[in-house]
């Protein structure tokens, strides 16, 4: 018999420290989910990448039960991470006057690099092309692309 799906709910929880306070209680709770249940399976998968922030898609069935998928970390935390900035402060944080002002830099191949990761959930078939859409991401946060 096939499952109905009744709701997708989108989170974005630090590997590996999934608990069940917000945001992740309340948005999982309002379906009557096993918020324990989801935690414990969250963070056995994503315990190699502790300390990232890992987007998740919970897909919640009409039978109380769920299932998710996980996806790569956000660009611009993979950006600040190469860069050696703090990840600490807002997930998207960078230069607040990112035409004049420059935070960091990375290198072509850096950027390369987090293409090829984030090359499952980008919208290309090219780490070149991927490495653009990365680009561009990294000049709006004020992160210099060196050579």
């Amino acid at each position: 018999m096939v499952k109905k799906i009744i709701a997708y709910v989108k989170l974005q929880i630090y590997a590996g420290k999934a608990n069940p306070s917000p945001p992740i209680g309340p948005a999982l709770g309002q379906y009557s989910l096993n918020i324990l249940s989801f935690c414990k399976e969250f963070n056995r998968r994503t315990e190699s990448k502790t300390g990232m922030i890992i987007p998740v898609v919970v897909s919640v069935y009409s039978n109380k039960t769920f299932s998710f998928i996980t996806k790569t970390p956000p660009a611009s935390i993979l950006l600040k991470k190469f860069a050696g900035l703090s990840t600490e402060k807002k997930p998207g944080s960078g230069a607040t006057n990112p035409g004049k002002e420059k935070v960091g830099q990375i290198t072509k191949k850096q950027l390369l690099e987090i293409a090829k990761i984030k090359s499952f959930d980008l919208n290309c078939y090219n780490f070149n092309i991927g490495a653009n859409i990365i680009k561009g991401t990294a000049r709006s946060m004020g992160i210099e692309i060196i050579e």
